[in-house]
This record gives structure tokens, sequence and C-alpha cells, in this order.
């Protein structure tokens, strides 16, 4: 890492979100002698609330087989101090529910709607 010299640095800036209130994700990785650090989260909520706390602008939706199962990767992401700082989101969608693959933040639409 550069400008975010340490690994104390990287990983105390998730301390900061979860002293703030944050669910500490449940996945945390901190690339060797890169500058990258990635963030799994469990729900969207949590997926939410660390995207604001890092200000992540960025966002990449993909949808994908696992066997057949249909998941959603909901991924931000911004630069914090030239490291590469990633969230992280998989959900599980059943084929019942395949309007929701087309929602940006499915969050959003109403219950009536799907």
């Amino acid at each position: 890492m550069t400008e975010l010299a340490t690994r104390a640095q990287a990983f105390g800036l998730i301390a900061e979100g979860v002293a703030a209130g944050l669910t500490a994700p449940w996945r945390l990785y901190l690339a060797r002698g890169c500058r990258y650090l990635s963030l799994s989260v469990g729900d969207r909520a949590e997926w939410n609330a660390w995207r604001t706390h890092l200000g992540c602008p960025e966002l990449s939706v993909r949808v994908y087989d696992a066997g057949g199962e249909i998941r959603r990767a909901s991924v931000a992401e911004v630069v914090v101090d030239g490291c590469r700082i990633s969230v992280e989101l998989v959900e599980e969608i059943g084929t019942d529910d395949l309007d929701r693959l087309l929602v940006a933040d499915p969050t959003t639409v109403e219950p009536e709607e799907r």
C-alpha cells in the first residue's frame, strides 16, 4: 500500500466504521503487497451502510448462474489514499423473482411492483 501505508491503517479504517455502529463485514481481504482492500457483507442494508461510510460512488452489478442457483453480486468501489476499497454483496435470487435482476437497488421497489 502506498499512501494507506500500513495494514494497521487499513484495518483502522474498518474499525472506525464498526465503532460508528456499522456491522462488521463477514469477510475482509487485504491483499499483501497490493493496494486493495475488500469487504464482503451479509445483506443490502449493511452494503448500503458501508458504501455510505466509505463514500463508494461506483457500482457494478453482475448476475450469474452458480450451479443452478441465480446470484446477484453488487460491488461498490472507491479509492482512498491510493488504496482501492470494494464492498461486495452476493444475494441468491430465485427464478420467481427475476424482476429484481433489472433493478439497481431492489430496496426501492415497492412490494406491489414486484
